[in-house]
């Protein structure tokens, strides 16, 4: 039995235990099972790897995005670049980590992008942003960070003014406000100055409507929330994760 599963803390929501246990069964897929492991330490992995031997690999979502990757043997280039990762690829030699979410977000937001779309702000800071960022820059579009707390390369909420707003006609919430149970929140930015030309975008996906997004089509925006961008990355985890086997298959061996 090939094992496969998705840490993080905690993890009453999940999308990815569903997707991959639907996927198992309308494809046909057996012998693979995918199970949750809520870890209220990072330092729990250990332990993990120990005892679940048939383990193949592992998704990883908040707060472990960065964390993680000091239990890992490898990173690969592009996970290395954005300094986050959100898949796991194991062996019997190494345990190896990728980056999916942001190939899942360009692919998702690429079709919405228009001439005039050509900087973004970037709500958040933490590892789905630096994902975020990482897509972007390989669609050319430019970013600027939106943080609780000031620094050189970012802004706080407080700094957001009508001037930003009309300038970054992309903005994405990569934080977890607005996400259920805590659904009457919202990140802090002027929304009245949005308008038609704006894309609002959230990595949240419960709700579905999340509070950003509903001001965001109050004022004429294009919305969409992060639940296309999650399955993307999940096929494309499965196939960092199935990779070995489809090219000794296409090999011989």
């Amino acid at each position: 039995m090939k094992l496969f599963g998705l840490i993080g803390f905690p993890l009453s929501h999940s999308f990815s235990e569903k997707f991959f246990s639907e996927k198992f069964e309308r494809e046909d897929i057996e012998d693979c099972k995918y199970e949750l492991y809520p870890l209220e330490n990072i330092e729990d992995i250990r332990l993990l790897f120990e005892v679940n031997k048939d383990l193949k690999g592992l998704n990883v979502t908040i707060p472990y995005k960065e964390s993680v990757i000091e239990y890992l043997d490898d990173l690969d280039d592009i996970a290395q670049k954005i300094g986050a990762i959100n898949c796991i690829k194991i062996d019997e030699i190494q345990r190896v980590g990728y980056n999916t979410d942001y190939a899942g977000f360009r692919d998702s937001l690429k079709p919405l992008l228009k001439k005039h779309h050509t900087q973004a702000l970037v709500l958040g800071t933490g590892g789905a942003s630096k994902a975020v960022v990482y897509a972007l820059q390989e669609l050319g579009i430019s970013t600027t960070l939106v943080s609780r707390k000031t620094g050189a390369a970012q802004l706080t909420y407080a700094d957001i003014n009508k001037e930003i707003i009309d300038n970054h006609t992309i903005i994405i919430n990569c934080s977890p406000v607005g996400m259920y149970p805590d659904i009457n929140q919202c990140p802090d930015i002027p929304y009245q100055f949005i308008n038609s030309a704006h894309i609002l975008y959230d990595l949240v996906y419960n709700p579905g409507k999340t509070m950003f997004l509903q001001h965001g089509e109050k004022q004429g925006a294009t919305i969409k929330n992060g639940l296309e961008m999650l399955e993307l990355q999940a096929e494309y985890a499965w196939e960092i994760w199935n990779q070995v086997e489809d090219e000794e298959a296409a090999s011989g061996y």
